[in-house]
């Protein structure tokens, strides 16, 4: 395969030689590896990724138009609706699918697709793969640099990190399907490129009309959040560029889901997001690299199931409710803003809601709004679960919970009954700080999930909630610099502490914890960030992060 140079470009080629374009890099990858099968004069199965042309960017530019778009040859590839490349889409495009032979293993060559390629010389390498998988998902850029190459060399070098060693299991066969975002990489802690929010434009190409009754939601420690926007109007859609990018361009959006941690979204029954057949899906992954001296590659994934159209009762809403007039003194001082949530929507039954905040954050907080009037607080994010009137509260800005109603609590929402909202913060960095996307900024979002009516709506008769991971009660103080007092959940009982490293290693390890209230010691330990988990021996557990700091 050649590197893609517009016409235009074909006027400066030797200053794009010399900048060695993410293109270019896969030109030459390929030219190395394919073109034995692959050239002018034999073209197996009609392609040629030689080119025609009198110079060497002639030549790229015809391979470009030979592959980029290009319906493939292959019956069974043509039919999935694959292209030999397709921008944004490794998964779609068969010429990555044929050379990536396990570099993701969730990738598949069906026997119909063909042999894995190349037939003849040497095989490609994983940093080669990886190359050619980043320019893909990217959009396959005709020119620029889409990612450093030193970062992927010092990954694939030993120098790094992931999100999942292994990509976690799809739904099995009839049960749903597997979507998912990058994997794409940040540069080690204190270094640009080290945080890095993407979005990107995901086809579906659903068969039919389906109900959506779970999302389950997989993402590393490291994610500071992801959510899953629909396009509400196929326009829109087609005006964002394929590829992961860095900016929203968000018009006419609407929403599914926005966590903050790995969350499954197992809706009430009878409840299910109902999915047209031609719905666009917008990804939008953030993640933080908290390692020294190591490459952090970052995923996220959801599994999808679905049920027929016409199951459901009633269609789940998402609303992400933004107070964006939040400025923030760098005083030290608790700094608290409110709003009113009036939207005219009549009478909703509450399903899931969460609060949003960064790095300064003290408190998230939500109150029912009654004729004008603050009335009772439905949500604490300082609490378990967000229920209110907690023993110990303590808010975790990195692990503020989902409160489920189950039954669904009805509000009434108009100009005087609704919600009011409120969050609290303390900065006590270098600078003041406004509204913003990045950990620097900060933030005060709320996510409501909610439905118009209740009819047909059955909440377990036990009270169960869907399966989501319980936050300790309390981390206090964090940053540690001797000691921490942990307050586990009442209902746990001979827990195990673990505390792993920044590069995942196991540092402590303490059984049999009995009571309520346990103190961590840091001993020997030395600064940096560490990762614990709790789990009692039931099963239940709990996982946050320590930052020991002297």
């Amino acid at each position: 395969m050649k590197t893609i140079l517009p016409l235009l470009v074909l006027l400066h080629s030797a200053f794009l030689l010399s900048a060695q374009s993410s293109a270019l890099r896969v030109y030459e990858i390929l030219q190395e590896n394919c073109v034995t099968c692959h050239n002018n004069a034999t073209p197996e199965a009609g392609l040629d990724m030689e080119g025609a042309g009198a110079t060497l960017q002639e030549k790229a530019l015809d391979v470009y138009n030979n592959l980029v778009n290009v319906t493939p040859a292959n019956s069974y590839a043509a039919a999935q609706g694959y292209k030999y490349i397709y921008p944004g889409r490794p998964d779609k495009s068969l010429l990555f699918r044929k050379v990536n032979q396990g570099l993701d293993p969730s990738l598949v060559l069906h026997a119909d697709e063909g042999s894995p390629m190349p037939f003849y010389s040497n095989p490609i390498t994983n940093l080669e793969k990886e190359l050619i998988r980043q320019w893909v998902l990217f959009g396959a850029p005709a020119t620029g640099t889409v990612v450093d190459e030193q970062i992927l060399v010092d990954y694939y070098a030993g120098q790094g990190e992931t999100s999942f060693p292994t990509p976690p299991p799809a739904p099995a066969p009839g049960e749903g399907f597997q979507i998912k975002i990058g994997p794409f990489y940040l540069a080690p802690a204190g270094q640009a490129g080290g945080e890095l929010e993407y979005f990107l434009k995901y086809e579906l190409d659903l068969p039919e009309d389906l109900e959506v009754d779970r999302l389950d939601i997989k993402m590393s420690g490291f994610s500071h959040h992801f959510i899953l926007y629909n396009y509400t109007s196929q326009a829109a859609a087609n005006n964002i560029p394929p590829g992961l990018r860095t900016e929203s361009y968000h018009q006419d959006i609407g929403l599914f889901a926005a966590v903050q941690e790995a969350t499954d979204l197992d809706l009430p029954q009878g409840t299910a997001f109902f999915w047209d057949k031609n719905l666009m899906l917008d990804l939008n992954s953030h993640y933080i690299n908290y390692l020294a001296g190591l490459v952090y590659q970052a995923e996220a994934y959801v599994n999808v199931y679905t049920q027929p159209a016409g199951s459901a009762a009633q269609e789940m809403q998402t609303t992400l409710l933004a107070n964006t007039n939040i400025y923030i003194p760098n005083n030290g001082d608790l700094v608290t803003k409110t709003q009113v949530i009036n939207y005219n929507l009549g009478e909703v039954y509450l399903w899931g809601m969460m609060g949003h905040t960064h790095k300064y954050g003290e408190g998230y907080k939500v109150y029912e709004r009654v004729l004008g009037t603050q009335g009772d607080l439905i949500y604490n994010g300082a609490c378990p679960q967000g229920i209110p009137d907690c023993v110990s509260p303590f808010f975790d800005y990195q692990h503020i919970p989902m409160r489920y109603f189950e039954p669904l609590r009805p509000v009434v929402m108009n100009t005087v009954n609704g919600l009011i909202h409120e969050a609290s913060w303390i900065n006590d960095g270098p600078d003041p700080v406004w509204f913003g996307p990045t950990s620097s900024d900060e933030m005060m979002v709320l996510v409501m999930m909610y439905t118009l009516d209740s009819t047909g709506v059955v909440i377990a008769g036990d009270g169960a909630l869907p399966p989501q991971e319980a936050p300790v009660t309390a981390v206090n103080p964090n940053p540690v610099q001797d000691q921490a007092l942990l307050t586990l959940p009442d209902s746990w009982g001979n827990a195990t502490f673990r505390l792993y490293n920044a590069a995942g290693v196991l540092q402590r390890e303490v059984k049999g914890i009995h009571t309520p209230e346990w103190t961590f010691e840091r001993g020997d330990l030395s600064d940096g960030i560490y990762f614990f988990r709790l789990e009692d021996a039931s099963g239940q557990y709990s996982s946050g992060k320590l930052v020991l700091q002297r």
